[in-house]
C-alpha cells in the first residue's frame, strides 16, 4: 500500500511503536513530521530518515503543553501545505502503574497520566481538526486498557477509556467532512513503556493467558495504523480495534 506523498504527522515517533510507525511509514513514500518528547532520540531519528532522501519535519513536542502542539501543526503546514493523515501514539503510564489501589493513588500521578493520554490527545485533535484534508484518517493510540478493567491501575485505565470515547465522538463530528477517526487497542507488545511497567510492578508479567501466548513484537502493530490511516479502511471510522494477541477475545 502506498501512502505516497501523503503528508503524516504521529506523536510519540522517537521509541516504541511510535518509532516502527515511523520507519515503516517512511517505507510508504509519506512525508513526515514528527514529534516526540525525547530530543537525542528525535535528532537521531531525523538524521536516519533525511539520509533515505525522507521528506521530514521534526520537533520536540511535550503533547500535554497546548503552545507546544499548535507550533507543531502550524510549522507543519507552513512546510508541507496540507495535512492528510495523524497518528496520535504518544502515551504515558505514572508511577504507580499497576501498582496502586483506589485509596493509595497519588493526585500527581493520577494528574501526569491525564495529562499526558487524555488531554494531551485533545490538544493534538484540537490542533490537527482544522488542517485536515477531506479524506483524511486520524488513529489515536488506545489500549487494551481502555476496552477492559485492570486492578490497581486506575488512571491508566481511565484514560484509555478516555481515549476510546473521544474517538468515538470525534468520529460523530468529522464524518460530515469525510474524515475518519479511529483507535488501535494493543495489548502487550514489546517496548520500552513495557518494560518500565515491569520494573514498577517489580517483575516480568505472565503473558500465558493470552490466546496466542507471547508478547506482541513492535513490528507488528504499524500495519494496522496504515491499514487506518489508508483508503483502504474509507468506510471504518468510530472503531477502537484490538491488536492484543487474543486477551479481549
Amino acid at each position: 500500500m502506498s501512502l505516497k506523498d501523503k503528508v503524516i504527522v504521529i506523536t510519540g515517533a522517537a521509541s516504541g511503536i511510535g518509532l516502527a510507525t515511523t520507519r515503516h511509514f517512511a517505507t510508504l513514500g509519506a512525508k513526515l513530521s514528527l514529534a516526540d518528547i525525547q530530543p537525542g532520540p528525535l535528532s537521531a531519528l531525523e538524521e536516519e530518515l533525511t539520509s533515505r532522501g525522507i521528506q521530514v519535519l521534526t520537533r520536540v513536542v511535550d503533547v500535554s503543553s497546548r503552545t507546544a502542539v499548535d507550533s507543531w501543526i502550524n510549522d507543519t503546514v507552513a512546510k508541507f501545505g496540507k495535512l492528510d493523515g495523524a497518528a496520535n501514539i504518544a502515551g504515558a503510564i505514572g508511577n504507580q502503574h499497576n501498582s496502586a489501589s483506589v485509596t493509595e493513588i497519588d493526585d500527581d500521578d493520577w494528574d501526569f497520566v491525564f495529562s499526558v493520554n487524555t488531554k494531551g490527545l485533545m490538544y493534538c485533535l484540537r490542533a490537527q481538526v482544522p488542517h485536515m484534508n477531506s479524506g483524511g484518517s486520524i488513529v489515536n493510540a488506545a489500549s487494551i486498557s481502555g476496552l477492559v478493567g485492570s486492578k490497581n491501575n486506575m488512571a491508566y485505565v481511565a484514560s484509555k477509556h478516555a481515549v476510546v470515547g473521544m474517538t468515538r465522538a470525534l468520529a460523530k463530528e468529522v464524518g460530515d467532512r469525510n474524515i475518519r477517526v479511529n483507535c488501535f487497542c494493543p495489548g502487550p507488545i514489546e517496548t520500552p513503556m513495557l518494560r518500565k511497567a515491569a520494573e514498577i510492578r517489580g517483575g516480568e508479567g505472565d503473558w500465558s493467558f493470552l490466546a496466542l501466548g507471547r508478547l506482541g513484537e513492535v513490528k507488528e502493530v504499524p500495519p494496522l495504523i496504515e491499514f487506518l490511516i489508508s483508503p483502504a479502511s474509507s468506510f471504518i471510522t468510530g472503531t477502537a480495534m484490538s491488536i492484543d494477541g487474543g486477551w479481549n477475545c
